[in-house]
């Protein structure tokens, strides 16, 4: 198990993750504890909208969308602008990525991360297509291509295509798994598909590449999540395995914004550590925590 415990000049970079950057209106930096630096976020959901309503959700959604449409002309412009900076420095110019230690001033990835499912996103193909030729072009070999997913449309034909373009240029599938119930499932993501489906598409797009779950674990009403719902979580991610997906790290962390439901709290670093120790004694994988 791996930890990440930042220190307190770190917790408020890593409490940024606006996804306002200048005059754009799709792409923005941010300093991602996940990612471990520097990602370039690119967000195909500027109206707001999305096919989860998860009570923990950490997207601005008081504040009314700039735009809501995706022009890819913009998108692709906005994409150079910020890749370019960050690639000769100038971006560590300027409050607040003047702050970062100089081990984090380095393009991580370009994540497909807004404020909704990106799958979603009839550009999503189109996108994807646009940070890989950039990626390409700019020499980014060792930059990462990330989708960040709640896994519903990770079926779609649209998709599956997207993803192949992905895997020829270091792409990497970020899947959310919150749970290992049905009930706990609708609860907590109020989603539009069931568990099942998801664990469906989870498998089928683990059986072709390695891929990270992402599971995001809370206070709810002021309760830790119980052993039960912990133990059933850890017996999906067994049988996705089992059954040959390819899961290559598990990312356990909690709230770090303000969440869309105010009975949402985040769980300590010890907590989180506690449910790490817990799914490996289920299931033999790979983990880290992220405390908020």
């Amino acid at each position: 198990m791996t930890k990440h415990q930042p220190s307190a000049k770190m917790k408020s970079i890593y409490a940024n993750h606006s996804r306002s950057w200048g005059d754009h209106y799709y792409v923005y930096p941010v300093i991602s504890r996940r990612s471990g630096g520097l990602s370039i976020g690119i967000n195909l959901n500027p109206d707001k909208t999305c096919n989860f309503n998860c009570i923990y959700c950490q997207v601005d959604r008081n504040t009314p969308p700039t735009v809501s449409q995706v022009d890819l002309d913009r998108l692709r412009t906005e994409l150079q602008k910020t890749i370019q900076p960050a690639i000769t420095g100038a971006l560590f110019d300027n409050p607040p990525f003047n702050k970062i230690p100089k081990h984090l001033r380095q393009i991580k990835d370009i994540a497909f991360s807004g404020d909704g499912e990106p799958t979603t996103s009839p550009q999503f193909p189109a996108a994807v297509e646009i940070a890989a030729d950039i990626r390409r072009s700019l020499g980014l070999d060792h930059t990462k291509l990330v989708l960040i997913t709640n896994a519903a449309c990770l079926n779609q034909p649209a998709v599956r295509q997207a993803l192949k373009t992905m895997d020829a240029n270091n792409g990497e599938i970020w899947a959310k798994l919150d749970a290992g119930t049905e009930d706990y499932f609708r609860s907590i993501n109020r989603p539009n598909v069931s568990l099942l489906t998801i664990l469906d598409n989870i498998l089928e797009a683990g059986r072709i590449r390695p891929i990270v779950i992402q599971s995001l674990w809370m206070k709810v009403h002021g309760s830790t999540p119980s052993n039960d719902q912990i133990d059933a979580f850890a017996r999906q991610l067994k049988e996705l395995i089992d059954r040959g997906g390819q899961i290559k790290l598990v990312q356990i962390y909690t709230v770090a914004r303000q969440p869309a439901e105010p009975f949402v709290a985040p769980l300590t670093q010890d907590a989180l550590d506690t449910i790490a120790k817990r799914v490996k004694t289920v299931v033999d994988i790979p983990t880290a925590t992220y405390s908020p």
